[in-house]
């Protein structure tokens, strides 16, 4: 690689597409082999800490004049997987088409390791004169649940990230149109994962003899009425800033509809009105659940005493697993057992002392952009560096065209980002590790 490859964050992200780190079993050891080469031979000190050796993370820092706190900037190297997708171009090939970078780790996170990397490397090379130190960390692991990566950074190694207020991550930062407007969000907020498993029993036997009302008509009954019916409205405080910013931005006839959504009585009927922009924020303004697994019998001929449903559940900040089933027992009845399952959560702590930084260096790079707090449905490893008193801001900063569609890229087939996207997310990372307090 070039010693100036900071100023070719394209060519960067085509190698780091290359490295096949589909998560399971993720294997990025060769992905972070790769950083750290590129890091020590421009001078700079790492440290590489591992759960086990083939799933190491990375971690390294640039030296500031100590008049702010350490600003983080971290992502993830893990991919999820590519099967059963048809592509275009090979997935892990790092094709170069259209103005475009193709592959699975394009979007989701690969253009953000890219991205930071260039812009330390570059203040390297310059000697650029920065307020507080920076700290970037490469991750492993964050697609199946950070127990190799930010997990195990944040409990096992907290002395790493000692001062920090700030980190920057994914996933904002880039425009999307709404109303013939260009909005950036700034992703500030995150759900929480609350899986959870829902038995339901009833009459088993012989599967010649029918039993009505058994189990699986429980399981059907119940997956009509999720289908049909959300849980209730909540409006969160990073909710309600996001969906003001948004109005605010958007302006006339608009701006009144939209502020409806706060009012818990008008909500539903404005996701209706909304149509396909609902998706924005129908998620955010509930608790969700998504029916996932089933385990019922395992022979064709015998109908089961009980059947286990699976549902992927998503809390909103500040609340709790006993919430979700207070809900869903509400919605559904009380002819089920429920169990949480696996519950990450995310801390009540919003910090919002650096967007207006953020936001305005958005501004300067693209007067007509808007940007806008944002909260997201998804988790990510905000939640464990949250732990430590940090509070995440997605930005991983992309001036894409009007029509492309970068949220519905991540985890699909045909993954790409352009050039030219690229190299305005450098330009902007690069004075966000300049203009802090």
């Amino acid at each position: 690689m070039s010693t100036f490859i900071y100023q070719k964050p394209a060519e960067l992200l085509q190698t780091l597409i290359r490295f096949d780190t589909t998560n399971p079993p993720g294997n990025e050891r060769a992905c972070i082999e790769f950083i750290n080469g590129l890091l020590k031979d421009a001078g700079f000190d790492t440290t590489i800490v591992a759960k086990t050796p083939e799933r190491p993370n990375i971690i390294t820092r640039l030296k500031g004049d100590g008049k702010a706190s350490p600003l983080l900037l971290y992502g993830h190297v893990d991919v999820v997987s590519t099967k059963n997708q048809k592509w275009t171009h090979p997935p892990f090939e790092g094709v170069i088409a259209d103005g475009c970078v193709w592959g699975r780790g394009a979007i989701d996170n690969k253009h953000a390791i890219s991205m930071y990397l260039c812009a330390i490397l570059k203040a390297k090379a310059e000697n650029l004169l920065i307020p507080g130190d920076v700290i970037f960390a490469a991750t492993a692991d964050e697609e199946v649940g950070g127990e190799y990566g930010a997990k195990f950074l944040v409990e096992e190694h907290p002395q790493l990230f000692e001062g920090v207020k700030y980190g920057l991550s994914e996933f904002g930062g880039f425009n999307i149109s709404m109303v013939g407007k260009r909005i950036y969000p700034i992703q500030i907020s995150e759900k929480q994962t609350c899986a959870m498993r829902m038995d339901f029993h009833g009459a088993g036997g012989h599967a010649s003899m029918p039993v009505h009302g058994g189990a699986m008509a429980k399981l059907g009954r119940a997956l009509l009425t999720l289908d049909k019916k959300p849980l209730p409205v909540h409006v969160t405080p990073p909710v309600r800033l996001m969906i003001e910013y948004i109005a605010k931005a958007i302006g006339g006839a608009s701006e009144f509809v939209l502020r409806q959504l706060l009012n818990p009585v008008a909500t539903e009927l404005i996701l209706k009105i909304l149509g396909k922009q609902a998706v924005l924020f129908s998620p955010i303004l509930h608790n969700t659940v998504s029916p996932t697994m089933l385990q019922a019998s395992d022979k064709i001929n015998v109908i089961p005493s009980k059947v286990s449903l699976g549902l992927d559940g998503r809390l909103l900040p500040g609340f709790t697993p006993e919430d979700m089933q207070v809900e869903l027992h509400a919605l559904l009845g009380k002819d089920f057992d429920i169990e949480v399952v696996d519950y990450s959560p995310t801390l009540y702590n919003l910090d919002m002392g650096l967007f207006d930084t953020l936001s305005n260096i958005l501004k300067e790079a693209d007067p007509q952009g808007i940007p806008i707090p944002f909260v997201g449905s998804w988790v990510t490893d905000a939640r464990f560096f949250n732990q430590l008193g940090i509070q995440t801001y997605g930005f991983t900063p992309l001036r894409v065209p009007d029509d492309f569609d970068m949220s519905g890229l991540a985890h699909a087939a045909d993954e790409r980002v352009p050039i030219d996207a690229l190299e305005f997310g450098v330009q902007a990372v690069y004075k966000a590790i300049q203009e802090r307090n």
